[in-house]
């Protein structure tokens, strides 16, 4: 790459130009959804990913950063508007008993994403001066999968229903989806979620922020974005490989180091499908954050020793650490925001939980670099304070919400309302439910 492009590859990523785009694409993921449909929006939002790629694989040729800027400006909205539309999707077509599990396959798309973009960013694959722009302009790749799948799926028979008033549809995607001629439980279940609903006004952002009834599912679902972006994970991914090289690892061998990171995620996501619905997301995200806490203590003691043996101890660390990730925080705040909020204020909880986590990342992009130069040794201090913190959050205040039908799950949190005003205000304690 030449000295032009490298510079301004570093401003690319350091700006967070991406992740800007995936915080104007997140929120307005909720309105695009509801006015398009949930498989209508996807599709469309293709036309975003073509754009991208072709800026971006074509600046170099372009001779212009510009395009390459704009390229990951628009490639993050596309981004921002998939991570947003594909959990609410995932969510409204799956049977309650597999909800968790099929919601994971979320997470999973994003790990393999991120292994498969590892291999091809080495070195000896595409990760050189000449053939970066491909690299970008593989964008496109996924795109074309889509293109030629998502036409053959049905739209989501709770959109259908509860907010078109489709009936028939409804039932024919339902049949389609769980290959029975009986849904009569499940159009049932949506009923009567949909008469709940009528009892309220339709929910716009401004709306959400100001109604006390769903203030708690939304902080829920807002520290549960920020225990994902602000765990250090982020920091581990972005900056494994010169954690590796400050603890002493080979600096040619160190991106195969980083690269196993990724393959752990991957293996980790599989595992943990079929733990959703039997462990309960609370559980798991509990698991995974008092994991990631006692391996990030570890982490700090090996990066302030000197010791031979301090860079091997490094890469274990950070192996365990990948492994807590993966097992919950990893998935469980995408899925948990969908299954919070029942139909009509779902979209808009979406829109902001998402900016969040979207704000939250690109933050830890931006800030991270001059932690390493304060904190040297001792920076994942900040992220253990941090786990902890998330550790007894929800611990508290998360609800399970396995095996529930989201007209349940709506219920508990006002049935924990009205018992807080029938007690006079006293301290409303979510881990009852």
């Amino acid at each position: 790459m030449d000295g032009r492009y490298q510079s301004d590859v570093v401003v690319v990523h350091g700006g967070g130009y991406f992740c800007r785009g995936g915080v104007i694409g997140s929120l307005s993921a909720g309105a695009i959804a509801d006015k398009f449909g949930r498989k209508r929006a996807l599709l469309l939002n293709n036309v975003l990913a073509v754009l991208a790629a072709i800026l971006m694989g074509f600046s170099k040729l372009a001779n212009s950063y510009e395009m390459l800027i704009i390229g990951r400006l628009v490639i993050g909205v596309n981004c921002g508007i998939n991570t947003g539309i594909v959990p609410m999707y995932l969510s409204e077509i799956s049977p309650v008993n597999l909800r968790g599990g099929i919601g994971v396959l979320h997470q999973l798309a994003v790990t393999s994403g991120i292994l498969i973009s590892q291999i091809l960013g080495l070195p000896v694959v595409l990760g050189t001066s000449e053939l970066w722009p491909v690299l970008l302009g593989l964008t496109v790749a996924p795109t074309v999968f889509q293109l030629c799948t998502l036409p053959f799926c049905k739209e989501s028979p709770r959109y259908l229903l509860i907010s078109q008033k489709k009936e028939f549809e409804a039932k024919k995607a339902l049949v389609w989806l769980c290959k029975d001629d009986d849904v009569s439980d499940m159009i049932q279940e949506m009923q009567s979620e949909y008469e709940e609903e009528n009892k309220e006004e339709r929910m716009s952002i401004a709306k959400l922020l100001k109604d006390s009834s769903l203030r708690m599912p939304l902080i829920i679902s807002v520290v549960l974005q920020l225990s994902q972006q602000l765990s250090g994970i982020n920091a581990v991914l972005y900056y494994s490989t010169s954690i590796f090289i400050e603890a002493g690892v080979d600096e040619d061998k160190s991106p195969y180091v980083t690269l196993s990171t990724g393959a752990i995620m991957v293996i980790m996501t599989v595992v943990s499908i079929p733990l959703m619905d039997r462990l309960g997301r609370k559980t798991l995200h509990m698991f995974g954050l008092g994991f990631m806490l006692f391996w990030a203590i570890f982490l700090t003691v090996f990066l302030s020793i000197a010791w031979s043996g301090a860079a091997y101890g490094s890469i274990i660390c950070v192996m365990l650490f990948t492994v807590g990730f993966a097992i919950g925080p990893g998935s469980i705040p995408w899925l948990i925001v969908s299954e919070l909020f029942s139909q009509g204020p779902r979209p808009a909880a979406v829109s902001v939980a998402f900016m969040v986590n979207w704000g939250a990342n690109f933050l830890v992009g931006l800030l991270f670099p001059f932690m390493l130069d304060g904190l040297n040794e001792y920076v994942f201090v900040v992220f253990i304070v941090l786990l902890a913190v998330f550790f007894l959050f929800t611990w508290k205040f998360l609800p399970e919400t396995k095996n529930k039908s989201f007209e349940e799950i709506s219920a508990l949190f006002k049935k924990n309302k009205a018992h807080h005003y029938e007690v006079g205000g006293a301290n409303m304690d979510l881990k009852k439910i």
